[in-house]
């Protein structure tokens, strides 16, 4: 590794493995904890939300640096981890949907944990990194890639064994819809309580002590996604006089496509107390969820691997409670496609820093890879975002790059439904939908930070409108 591409804030710590000579004693790699959580928004107390308690993933912030700016390539678990585990986008990786596979287009591409391991780590999966449905997979290896692992485990807790008592707002559904159960239990009957105890006896069975080798565990989090199953001592921390939805405002559709709507049955009718009710189950499962982080971070401190350990934490992609009279995922607003991006690097200047600069979760892969100095494979298109660990205020990218499947309802349109494509700016967002055939969005995010006024077609938006167009096309020519 040259001295450029050494982030400085680690010379310090890895300064053998980056200038070893000869004679010189190489200092072992950093392990990687890379935390995925499913269907997880920014609501959480790090990133200011005034409500959410989620006290161990803040102190993983004040440990590293928040990304204030980052996003998802495509707002649903399958095209999503498929797109940051290989390092291309959604359209690249052929997965556009929770039903495809990248190892079709790809069968010899190395994905993230593969690199790892093809470089002497022992790599190993707990939970869901790469697709399950869920809840019915879970306990699985659902659609895992078994290439990119030594080692996996399968955690089921009660949220899969007992889906009986489960709220659902559709009969016998309980994953692609809103569902909810609060229950009198401890953290450990749960998947993710059981999943934060079996990652933990992997992390001191595989201590490079022992072993010799740097490890690479991959813990991938179920909730908060529905069914949202939580403990009632969690569920306590949120009075339901507390919770104050956010309501669809009139006329807010008015000027948005209807291929952007992805709207779902039955959730624009829910009353207000119902609201309340789903909410209250959904920031529960954050509290278990934390409550889990907060183990892995303790066990890291008590195993002293703390000092050499990258941990990465981050969400598949983001999500509404009612924005915009939608909820869940799958569009292409702000909501959706935001999500929690926290890197915390052994000896870094900035930590407890927070950041604006643009990152994708496509970002990922190169990023550990220099942090760990391992070279770059050259199909890798997202950006690394060392230097904005050095420089809180660096860009890597002009803008953060998002595609999704129309779900609304086109009026006269027949057919497979078009792609929307979106890009982010530290100002804008503009999406077009079907190449614009079916629908355009600009928004102004310094004067509109909800989104209430699509200004593609008024004049006052004229000028960002064509320059946004004009990113829009370079954009599209690399993600192709």
């Amino acid at each position: 590794m040259l001295f450029r591409e050494c982030p400085f804030f680690l010379v310090a710590v890895f300064a053998l493995t980056c200038f070893a000579g000869p004679e010189s004693v190489a200092q072992p790699k950093p392990n990687v904890l890379f935390i995925a959580v499913d269907d997880l928004n920014n609501d959480l107390g790090c990133y200011g939300h005034p409500l959410v308690q989620s006290p161990n993933i803040d102190r993983l912030a004040r440990r590293g640096m928040r990304f204030d700016r980052a996003y998802c390539q495509y707002p649903v678990c399958n095209p999503s981890r498929a797109s940051l585990m290989t390092g291309l986008y959604p359209e690249q990786t052929g997965v556009l949907s929770n039903a495809g596979d990248f190892r079709i287009r790809h069968p010899d591409i190395t994905t993230l944990s593969q690199h790892f391991m093809s470089n002497g780590y022992f790599a190993a999966r707990v939970g869901k990194i790469y697709h399950y449905g869920v809840p019915l997979q879970i306990g699985t290896s659902g659609k895992d890639d078994p290439a990119s692992w030594n080692k996996v485990v399968n955690p089921i807790g009660i949220d899969r064994t007992e889906l009986e008592p489960v709220t659902t707002l559709q009969k016998g559904k309980y994953g692609g819809t809103l569902s909810w159960r609060i229950v009198e239990s401890r953290d450990e009957e749960h998947t993710d309580g059981k999943g934060a105890l079996e990652a933990i006896r992997l992390i001191e069975k595989n201590h490079p002590d022992k072993t010799g080798k740097p490890f690479f565990l991959a813990m991938g989090f179920f909730r908060p996604h529905t069914p949202y199953v939580a403990p009632a001592h969690y569920a306590k921390l949120y009075p339901l006089d507390k919770i104050d939805p956010v309501l669809e405002k009139p006329g807010d559709r008015d000027d948005i496509p209807p291929a952007a709507l992805a709207d779902r049955a039955h959730q624009r009718e829910l009353s207000l107390a119902k609201r309340r009710e789903i909410i209250q189950a959904y920031y529960a499962s954050i509290t278990l969820m934390d409550s889990c982080v907060g183990k892995l971070l303790d066990a890291l401190d008590r195993l002293k691997l703390a000092d050499n350990t990258i941990v990465f934490f981050f969400s598949d992609h983001g999500y509404h409670l009612g924005q915009h009279g939608l909820w869940q995922k799958s569009d292409l607003f702000e909501g959706s496609a935001r999500v929690p991006l926290i890197l915390s690097v052994p000896g870094m200047k900035n930590a407890g820093r927070a950041t604006e600069s643009l990152a994708e979760l496509i970002d990922l892969y190169p990023t550990l890879a220099d942090l760990c100095g391992l070279a770059k494979p050259a199909h890798l298109k997202g950006q690394s975002l060392a230097p904005v660990l050095n420089d809180p205020s660096a860009i890597v990218r002009q803008a953060a790059f998002t595609v999704s499947n129309a779900r609304g309802k086109i009026p006269g349109h027949r057919g497979a439904k078009p792609l929307g494509h979106t890009i982010r700016t530290k100002r804008y967002r503009y999406t077009e939908w079907g190449g614009g055939k079916h629908g355009i969005e600009l928004y102004d995010y310094k004067t509109d930070p909800d989104e209430y006024t699509n200004s593609a077609k008024r004049d006052s938006g004229k000028k960002a409108l064509k320059r946004m167009q004009r990113l829009m096309q370079s954009t599209r020519e690399h993600t192709r």
